[in-house]
């Protein structure tokens, strides 16, 4: 196996995984395709703000976000690992502190789609949408877990 696989499926692992001590929360993996350029001005802004980010580019992420327990209709553009959650799509600063602190029992949060404004699509503090907390148990539906902008 080279090295690529083996932090390929070790990052995979981490998606799935019991969440790890606070320490290790400042670890993330973004796994993105290669032309999205949201998707890399979102991952340089989660750096920015103190992150220590690798990003994995990859064709399809739809394997990353079965193995993660993304519902279909949560989807936004790329998925990352951080601490045990994944994030999917573009989920503000504010929420990933608030998920890290609180260390709800969620698999992750989800920002469904690509709000115009939100953290990589231009960074508006007043736009307004919803970050959403996805349940282990897919047969619970994703609660509101913080509001964007609009404050």
């Amino acid at each position: 196996m080279n090295t690529f696989s083996r932090s390929f499926f070790a990052a995979l692992a981490v998606l799935v995984a019991a969440p790890a001590a606070v320490a290790a929360a400042a670890e993330m993996t973004v796994y993105k395709t290669p032309w999205c350029g949201c998707c890399h001005a979102w991952a340089e802004a989660v750096e920015k703000a103190g992150y220590q980010v690798s990003t994995v580019d990859l064709e399809d992420l739809s394997a990353i976000r079965k193995q993660a327990g993304v519902p279909a209709e949560m989807e936004g553009c790329h998925i990352a690992a951080v601490s045990g959650y994944f994030l999917e799509g573009h989920v503000p600063l504010e929420a990933i502190g608030k998920l890290l602190e609180e260390r709800p029992a969620v698999a992750g949060l989800a920002v469904p789609g690509m709000p115009q404004g939100s953290l990589g699509m231009g960074d508006d503090p007043s736009a307004s949408y919803e970050v959403y907390a996805v349940p282990r148990q897919p047969s619970e539906a994703p609660v509101v877990f913080y509001k964007a902008g609009g404050e």
